[in-house]
């Protein structure tokens, strides 16, 4: 009669490592091991899904468990970024006005969406698993103001800018009026992201997958003005050199801290209610007083689709108008 086998501790050990279910808390450590986007917010937002329900397996999570936890964020205290510590942690504090917006709540979802896209594209769930965040809506955002720059304003804050401590404001801020990319796409621009014989900067090639904003990579077009203040900056190895351009002067790995330099330039200029992201607003808005098409400005900011744009589209309608007077001015 043959004997039964004996069970080793070893091999006890790795059946039940095999039939431990993944939770939501260590898929969402194995997802951030692997994450190398640019979100830094990411880390802070996963772990709000961890306090609510971390324990449970991953694919034991529904639709109401994802509802619920978006709920109780959606009523915990706003929070906003205020900067680093001295050992580099990221600090929040509380807003004054108390709630987080419907637009900071999604961007909680769509954390956990790309932990969900995540776990299916590495073979943590099962490859029929139906991601319990899939058939839940986004909730209503505002639709966005438009604050461009009129050309007054343009004009003294770039003189501003000029007269700036930091030699580079002027060139990151004429980079983001004329391009219209974001802030963080400028920031990590490399000297080798750039073709400045053709006048080209790349940006997005590196983003990851499941970011918030659209991950595709584009081609910035540099104009002449653009490129002469380049050249003040350029490093004799300008096509192979991996630094930033807009780089930290203690730490050339990082990008410049500009909060302070960008805060005193708009005191300058006597500009006030204006954000940084509101230079993208200002590219855009020229580009649509031109003439140029929903669809042109599109893919001008690097987006999908034009329902981010349709906040210019009076705008663009405004320049139709003149076209059309201008055209049949003659024809009665």
């Amino acid at each position: 009669m043959q004997e039964a086998a004996t069970a080793t501790p070893e091999s006890t050990v790795a059946a039940a490592v095999q039939t431990t279910p993944l939770t939501l808390g260590r898929a969402i450590e194995l997802y951030l091991d692997a994450y190398d986007g640019r979100d830094e917010n990411r880390p802070y937002r996963l772990g709000a899904w961890v306090r609510f329900m971390g324990h449970m397996p991953l694919t034991a999570i529904t639709i109401d468990d994802v509802e619920d936890g978006l709920a109780k964020i959606a009523a915990e205290p706003s929070r906003v970024y205020a900067g680093k510590d001295a050992d580099g942690h990221r600090v929040f504090r509380l807003r004054n006005n108390g709630k987080r917006s419907n637009s900071t709540v999604n961007r909680y979802y769509v954390a956990l969406c790309g932990l969900y896209a995540w776990a299916r594209k590495a073979r943590k769930v099962p490859r029929d698993f139906v991601a319990p965040t899939k058939h839940i809506e986004k909730r209503p955002e505002p639709r966005g103001r438009v604050r461009y720059l009129k050309d007054t304003e343009r004009e003294a804050l770039l003189a501003a800018c000029r007269e700036s401590s930091w030699p580079r404001l002027y060139l990151l801020v004429l980079m983001a009026i004329t391009t219209g990319a974001r802030r963080g796409e400028l920031l990590s621009i490399r000297w080798c992201d750039m073709d400045l014989e053709r006048g080209e900067a790349r940006v997005g090639e590196d983003l990851d997958a499941f970011e918030t904003k659209n991950s595709d990579a584009r081609t910035l077009i540099l104009l002449p003005a653009v490129l002469a203040e380049l050249g003040k900056f350029k490093p004799k190895d300008q096509t192979t050199s991996t630094a930033l351009v807009f780089r930290s002067r203690l730490r050339p790995s990082q990008a410049f801290h500009m909060k302070a330099a960008w805060s005193e330039a708009l005191a300058a200029a006597g500009i006030k209610d204006f954000r940084f992201h509101d230079l993208r607003h200002t590219c855009a808005s020229y580009a649509a007083q031109q003439g140029a098409s929903l669809l042109e400005l599109a893919d001008l900011l690097g987006h999908r689709t034009m329902l981010m744009v349709k906040r210019y589209s009076h705008l663009s309608t405004d320049s139709k108008r003149r076209l059309v007077a201008r055209t049949f001015a003659g024809v009665a």
